[in-house]
């Protein structure tokens, strides 16, 4: 299997919402093992069960909240998401950002659970402090490209060497605007070991054929 993760966030696009969520998700399960790349869906909790019980695979969920179990009315566990076959979430996503300390409680809690945790950062000041809470995986995502077709690789590729060389062994996972294959391209040759991506998949005509694409450049080339 590759070094390299391809993480696919379905944020509450109707595209990717209720049936649609298990409809996208097999067609990640499908790519990853006939390209034999990792590729994680990203799901709403609301979609985990649904998803895991059709795939039985490698499912995230979008966000975890800092509760215990029974007393905890509304919130999103790590047991309730474990129970469901989730194995990891994002946190602090620029769409849903929390306080430094909260996502601090969070991963020390997902680490006593063996439970998978990716920490996002708009900034390279948020990723300095962040990094230090040492989450599994670190993602950089430049909040203004985020929903574009403006790639980070192609308009900040510095920043994204400096977010390397900050993550140090922590494996970082480039963000926003990755749209093409060439955009994969250039975060593996950066230093990154993923990306994030969403909406240039999931709003897809052709879900399946756009993330074929996209993970063309990383398959070995044929003799």
């Amino acid at each position: 299997m590759l070094d390299f993760r391809i993480f696919v966030n379905f944020k509450t696009y109707k595209e990717a919402t209720g049936e649609n969520s298990l409809k996208l998700a097999k067609i990640c399960l499908k790519l990853s093992r006939e390209k034999n790349i990792p590729i994680i869906p990203v799901v709403q909790t609301v979609d985990l069960f649904r998803v895991t019980r059709e795939t039985g695979d490698q499912v995230w969920v979008q966000h975890l909240d800092d509760a215990n179990p029974e007393k905890s009315t509304g919130f999103i566990t790590i047991d309730a998401v474990r129970e469901a076959q989730g194995k990891g979430t994002l946190l602090n996503h620029s769409e849903h950002p929390l306080p430094p300390g909260l996502v601090k409680q969070i991963i020390i809690k997902a680490k006593q659970k063996g439970f998978q945790t990716m920490v996002c950062a708009k900034t390279l000041g948020q990723l300095k402090r962040l990094i230090r809470v040492k989450p599994d995986f670190m993602a950089y995502e430049i909040s203004e490209f985020i929903g574009t077709t403006t790639s980070i690789t192609d308009a900040s590729p510095k920043s994204v060497i400096k977010a390397v060389k900050i993550c140090g062994e922590i494996p970082l996972i480039v963000g926003a605007g990755i749209n093409k294959p060439e955009d994969l391209t250039k975060a593996k040759e950066m230093g990154a070991k993923g990306v994030l991506v969403s909406s240039s998949i999931v709003l897809a005509e052709n879900q399946e054929q756009k993330l074929s694409e996209l993970l063309s450049t990383l398959l070995p080339k044929e003799d």
